[in-house]
């Protein structure tokens, strides 16, 4: 028979079957490859507590993994907010090297993006630049699924007003 205390806990288990899919989630929302390694970590740590309280895992553990975490990334966006730091994604640069945009139109679309609220703002990046449904971004910023895409229509007709005053035209 073999020690208990030598058997894979619940976690070492979830960690090796579903580790890298919970980190390529968070990158996917972050972009940023050091944000995402520790906010994995930061799931498997609650993942840790709650599951060291019960004597079997759940159900489906990839399931649990992805509400644990976002959650996690629900309050790593509201930590953000009130730190005065930049909603997700953290990096606009990619709008600058984006063919599709050029140069000028990249740093115009990110300065009017960086201009708008900072409700609106999160809502507008998540979908348009992370491609995030709006249920899901409902669930991470802790608002209506209806209240997002109104902040997202808000912010895109901003941005469109402000990108047209710089002479730069939506395409036909």
């Amino acid at each position: 028979m073999t020690d208990p205390r030598k058997r894979p806990s619940f976690v070492e288990l979830a960690f090796r079957a579903h580790g890298r899919r919970i980190y390529r989630f968070f990158l996917r929302q972050t972009g940023s490859p050091s944000d995402a390694e520790d906010l994995t970590q930061r799931v498997f740590t609650d993942a840790v507590d709650a599951l060291g309280r019960t004597t079997s895992p759940p159900d489906s553990m990839l399931a649990w993994l992805y509400t644990v975490a976002r959650r996690r990334m629900a309050d790593e966006i509201r930590q953000r907010g009130r730190d005065g730091r930049a909603a997700p994604p953290w990096d606009l640069d990619s709008l600058h090297s984006n063919p599709e945009y050029g140069p000028a139109l990249g740093a115009a679309l990110e300065d009017a993006i960086g201009r708008l609220p900072e409700g609106q703002r999160t809502v507008v990046v998540l979908r348009l630049l992370r491609g995030i449904p709006f249920a899901e971004i409902a669930e991470l910023v802790g608002a209506s699924e209806a209240a997002c895409k109104m902040r997202f229509a808000r912010g895109i007709e901003r941005i469109r007003d402000e990108l047209e005053d710089k002479g730069h035209s939506p395409l036909s």
